[in-house]
Parts: structure tokens; sequence; C-alpha cells
């Protein structure tokens, strides 16, 4: 699934903005550029599965209320910091669709450990042969 395809509800967001810190010159004291966004999980409408994939791509992001947190404040608009939040967003519930697959535990072939040991023995002679010379 592709971040364009990621359908997020409304109802489910809520926007606050606050004074950002970095580019912006003059303009960053007095504007409240950056975009904190937050996103209620529970009205995201996703499946069990693809909601605690989720909560495990986001991390402490999640607060204890079950909202997802996003703070963007890389640009220097309010604009382009709330369309950068909600990409980002769409990105994780996009990556939380992704099944990955179960890894199966394997074990080396018998011919296999025996290549090991032979490689071990050699290795072991060639730092033996750095030993001390003594002329005998």
């Amino acid at each position: 699934m592709r971040p364009e395809d990621v359908f997020i509800p409304e109802d489910a967001l809520s926007e606050s903005f606050l004074a950002a810190n970095g580019p912006g010159g003059q303009n960053v004291n007095k504007v409240a550029t950056a975009v904190q966004l937050r996103a209620d999980l529970a009205r995201l409408g996703l499946s069990e599965v693809v909601l605690e994939q989720l909560k495990r791509i986001a991390g402490s992001r999640v607060t204890a209320a079950g909202e997802l947190l996003i703070t963007a404040r890389r640009f220097r608009t309010q604009d382009a910091n709330r369309n950068d939040a909600r990409l980002r967003l769409a990105r994780m519930i996009a990556d939380a669709h992704i099944v990955r697959a179960k890894r199966r535990a394997t074990r080396p072939s018998r011919a296999a450990k025996a290549r090991r040991v032979d490689e071990k023995k050699q290795r072991s002679a060639v730092k033996h042969g750095r030993g001390k010379v003594t002329f005998d």
C-alpha cells in the first residue's frame, strides 16, 4: 500500500500550531509554523492487526489516551508543515499494512558444520605458524 492510497478521516485528526525552532529568521519568533498533529487511533478505522502494527511502528509517539502525536517543523510555512505531518502519518499507516513474512528457524547442515570446523583448523594452523622461531 502506498501513502497516497491511505484514507484518513478528518474527524480522527486534530491540529495545533506552535512556535518552531530552526530556519525562518525573525519570522520564526513571530509566527507559529510548527504543526502538532494528533490522530485518534480508535477513529482511524483500522483492523486490530494493522492497529497493533501501527502502535509498534509509532512507539513512544502514541499517548496513553490512544492518540498518535506527530510534530512537523521542517518547513517555514504552516501549510507545508501540515502536509508533511499528514504525509508522515499516511506513511506510518501504509507501513503498518505491510504483512511481514514469518521467520523460520533453520539449522546448518552437517556438511556446513564440517566446512566450518575445517576452516577453523586451517586458520588455527596459519596462526600457529606465526609463533616464535627457534633455531635448534
